[in-house]
């Protein structure tokens, strides 16, 4: 009879995660800077109340934050190759359908949907800034875009950077689902690696420590970020 629990199955079976952790944190990166433009951008234009495009905006957050993530993921799967595919249709191009990655449908759901929650994080953190930041830039000839760069948006990363910190790490978990759109990550090799063995208790044991220890870096990489943002806490009107 087998044991009950193998740590020494559990031992050998870590450099096999560990060599699919870029792919998993590539992923991260790359949903979580294209999440970051996407949240930016839809906070911009909520926070000067830009006509139609803010109702867009609105629906566009409200459907993101309703939604499970898993099921974004999937309509993004098997939506974007029919959508192509009408594209095809109604223009008479040629666009490959077949050749997409899926770890594009991946990137490209999850951008969207924590870009969504990061959309409501810098809202709240340019609302934070005082008004009056504004009417002190106008006052020495600034533009808005000026008085954007140089002293709004500074301050309120300051106070973004904790949330937006939260829901990056949200994002490396949440990164555990692409396996579900055939995406080869940690935890689709565990699913591998589980059904090799049998040894599904010691595989996500291991996969749990990982990423416990990715969120534990992650967590001090934003700890050093808001300590190098505070300088901004009373803005400047300086370059």
């Amino acid at each position: 009879m087998g044991k009950a629990f193998d740590l020494d199955f559990m031992i050998s079976a870590i450099p096999e995660f560990l060599y699919y952790l870029p792919v998993t944190l590539g992923i991260a990166f790359a949903a979580g800077v294209l999440a970051l433009c996407i949240g930016f951008t839809v906070a911009l234009i909520r926070y000067f109340n830009v006509p139609v495009l803010k109702k867009i905006c609105i629906v566009y957050v409200s459907f993101a934050r309703g939604t499970p993530c898993l099921v974004q993921l999937l309509l993004a799967y098997y939506g974007i190759p029919i959508f192509l595919k009408s594209l095809n249709a109604y223009l008479g191009t040629n666009i490959s359908v077949n050749g997409i990655p899926a770890t594009v449908f991946a990137i490209t759901a999850l951008s969207l949907n924590i870009g969504a929650f990061m959309s409501e994080t810098l809202r709240s953190s340019l609302l934070s800034v005082d008004k009056g930041q504004f009417e002190a830039c106008y006052s020495v000839n600034m533009t808005t875009f000026q008085a954007l760069r140089r002293i709004v948006i500074p301050q309120a990363f300051t106070v973004a950077i904790p949330p937006l910190g939260n829901t990056f790490i949200s994002l490396v978990k949440d990164t555990s689902l692409i396996f579900s759109i055939s995406v080869v990550e940690m935890m689709a090799v565990a699913k591998i690696v589980g059904g090799r063995s049998f040894r599904f208790f010691e595989v996500y044991i291991v996969v749990a420590l990982i990423y416990w220890l990715v969120c534990i870096l992650l967590e001090r990489v934003v700890v050093i970020a808001e300590k190098k943002f505070r300088k901004y806490q009373a803005g400047t009107c300086n370059d």
